[in-house]
């Protein structure tokens, strides 16, 4: 099997099949896997399904130009971020300049240049290539080296999505270090670092489904897709252990514990949202540090019920 990383897909939004045969043959030999589409609404479809990295989008198309293409591709969430290149006979100074307002990266004249065309097509995926690195720098916390809240609230947000579309199980995981103020105040910050550095590969050091993020300060979530509560109880009290076994070099004498919370679906009302799934384990987070700490405590519909209406 080849490590190899898949080529960068190229959609062309052209309503000339002459126009898609000649950059079949001007990108040849480039690493490109390259698609087309011959009108408006099916290149938005294909946009919306492969996901490619570039678009070279005609403005002039049947029933409606590129400039409202272009204004759908932005006004979509999952399409706002492919670059787009338009490509036009008319080479129209306003044209270009209304192009680049809506957000386009590019503008290529037609008949193709092959060298130019090849360039172009070369920067803007070289852009692409340095704006996925940005944002995935952006989601990593740079202490843990985890995932940060931001991913976290996204990529749960997908898990409650897939898991309620298909019946499946999901599970979440909220962990808080101990008494980590005291921590911090008795051994010094750098300490307290080393602690969030240690409990965030223990946890992240389980199961390869799972997603584990730092939620804030010295509290993490765990993502469990796919996972029942019986399930998820075990992998918490696995890392509460761990946790809690763990030697601390200059330390030895010093425990570190942890507690947590743990809730999946069949803790929440049939019409809750993600939001609540995120309460639900906080509220039984709470509840190991009420009972003492170094625990595991689970959500129950029951409890919710009756932590909601007893206030």
């Amino acid at each position: 099997m080849s490590d190899e990383a898949p080529s960068p897909r190229l959609l062309a939004i052209d309503d000339s099949e002459l126009i898609h045969r000649l950059l079949q043959v001007r990108l040849q030999g480039e690493r490109l896997e390259l698609h087309g589409a011959l009108s408006a609404q099916e290149g938005l479809q294909k946009a919306r399904e492969l996901m490619p990295e570039v678009i070279l989008l005609d403005i002039e198309l049947d029933t409606m130009d590129g400039f409202e293409v272009l204004a759908h591709l932005k006004s979509d969430p999952k399409t706002q971020d492919i670059a787009v290149i338009f490509i036009s006979a008319v080479s129209d100074t306003m044209d270009r300049v209304r192009g680049l307002d809506l957000g386009a990266v590019d503008f290529i004249a037609k008949p193709f240049e092959v060298a130019e065309l090849k360039a172009r097509v070369r920067s803007a995926l070289r852009m692409q290539h340095l704006v996925k690195m940005l944002e995935h720098r952006a989601q990593i916390d740079s202490l843990s080296g985890l995932w940060n809240r931001r991913y976290f609230d996204q990529r749960l947000q997908q898990e409650w999505s897939e898991a309620r579309r298909h019946g499946r199980s999901l599970s979440l995981i909220m962990c808080d270090v101990d008494r980590f103020k005291r921590l911090n105040d008795q051994f010094g910050h750098p300490f307290g670092d080393q602690v969030i550095e240690r409990v965030a590969q223990i946890l992240s050091g389980g199961r390869g489904s799972d997603i584990t993020c730092r939620y804030g300060g010295e509290e993490f979530g765990v993502i469990l897709p796919s996972t029942a509560a019986d399930r998820a109880l075990e992998v918490a009290e696995r890392h509460r252990v761990a946790i809690e076994s763990h030697t601390w070099s200059g330390h030895d004498d010093v425990i570190v514990t942890s507690s947590f919370g743990v809730a999946d679906l069949t803790s929440l009302p049939t019409d809750a949202g993600m939001e609540q799934l995120v309460q639900a384990a906080d509220m039984a987070l709470y509840r190991a540090k009420q009972s003492g700490r170094n625990r595991v405590e689970l959500a129950t519909h029951q409890r919710l019920e009756a932590t909601d209406s007893g206030g």
